[in-house]
């Protein structure tokens, strides 16, 4: 009954047994194997572009070396306020860009909006004392829960062109805002101007695999030399890539994300009726960001139920996920639970 994260989620049967059968024979390493170039060839497919593609083991690891690859040292890499990159991963960005700048901007509902980030970028100038524009970043679904449509990120893609700048996306929740808007994944990456995308599938099913992919072949000339560095290139490749080959299986990731997604909503609708409980955000994938009254809270917690507290005030705001395997049982105890609470 634990609605912290999508990364409290186990691991989904296909992707151990993918594994498993990955484990019967000898392979050649560091990613000369046939399994790795066969999910080489799968993204190709995906995306309906020739890919470059990095496998690595964790989405920190993913960010850091896609904007270590587009961003000099010297540079500006403009993200939201709230993205991952800039509150939770401990500056492996500017570690593995040897020093960038990050330069946050606000924006509603968790995402960067065009005209933040054009009067931010009017307002540089070339000046050798000066970080200089180099890149913009845009979380999938957004740290908020939300999901930049199509027609956003070209907008945002747009702009990134017009001031000659490179245009990354966090995918750590890929699936789930492709679940929601219906696209394609061509549609929701390179036909929107994304240069290049960290893709990730941990918070959606498998064990540890993630992958940067490269659009624009300008760029990425490099990732191999600093994905050897940060420790990232396995030499027993072939157990990142079969978890990659199983999870786009079937559309394995398409569903995995569709229950996640639909969760969320069962989750969302339950709770809304409540008297003292208000969202913050759109509910556009598989996060909820809700105020409740701490009887609630309270009610919850004694019953087991695990969920963060994302920041306190008169009625505390909470942050809940649901995951490839919630199990729609514990969503309704949550919901019963909250509304028993109600009554007392």
């Amino acid at each position: 009954m634990n609605f912290c994260s999508d990364n409290t989620a186990g691991v989904s049967p296909e992707i151990l047994d993918a594994l498993a059968k990955a484990n019967v024979d000898t392979a050649m390493p560091y990613g000369a194997d046939a399994l790795t170039k066969k999910v080489e060839q799968r993204f190709n497919d995906l995306f309906e572009c020739e890919t470059s593609v990095y496998l690595v083991t964790t989405g920190t690891a993913a960010n850091a070396l896609a904007l270590g690859a587009i961003s000099p040292s010297y540079g500006s890499i403009y993200c939201h306020k709230d993205a991952h990159i800039n509150c939770d991963e401990c500056g492996a960005p500017e570690f593995y860009t040897s020093g960038a700048k990050l330069v946050t901007l606000p924006g509603p509902n968790g995402k960067l909006h065009q005209g933040e980030v054009e009067a931010a970028l009017s307002a540089t100038d070339d000046a050798v004392h000066h970080t200089q524009p180099a890149a913009i970043s845009i979380s999938q679904a957004s740290e908020a829960g939300t999901v930049y449509g199509p027609g956003e990120i070209h907008h945002l893609s747009h702009v990134a062109k017009e001031y000659g700048l490179y245009l990354h996306m966090d995918g750590a929740r890929f699936a789930n805002a492709l679940n929601t808007l219906g696209c394609s994944p061509a549609d929701m990456t390179w036909k929107a101007g994304v240069d290049v995308l960290s893709f990730g599938s941990t918070k959606n099913g498998t064990m540890n695999a993630e992958a940067v992919v490269f659009f624009n072949d300008k760029i990425g000339k490099s990732i191999g030399y600093k994905r050897k560095r940060a420790g990232q290139l396995q030499s027993k490749m072939r157990f990142i890539a079969a978890q990659w080959d199983a999870y786009l299986e079937n559309d394995l990731w398409l569903k995995n994300a569709a229950h996640a997604n639909t969760m969320a909503q069962k989750l969302v609708k339950g709770l809304e009726g409540i008297a003292g409980c208000e969202l913050y955000y759109p509910v556009e994938a598989n996060e909820i960001f809700i105020s409740m009254p701490e009887l609630i809270l309270q009610k919850l917690e004694s019953a087991g139920y695990a969920f963060y507290r994302w920041h306190d005030a008169h009625c505390p705001v909470i942050r809940l996920v649901t995951s490839f395997n919630t199990n729609e049982k514990d969503v309704d105890g949550f919901i019963q639970t909250a509304l028993n609470a109600q009554t007392e």
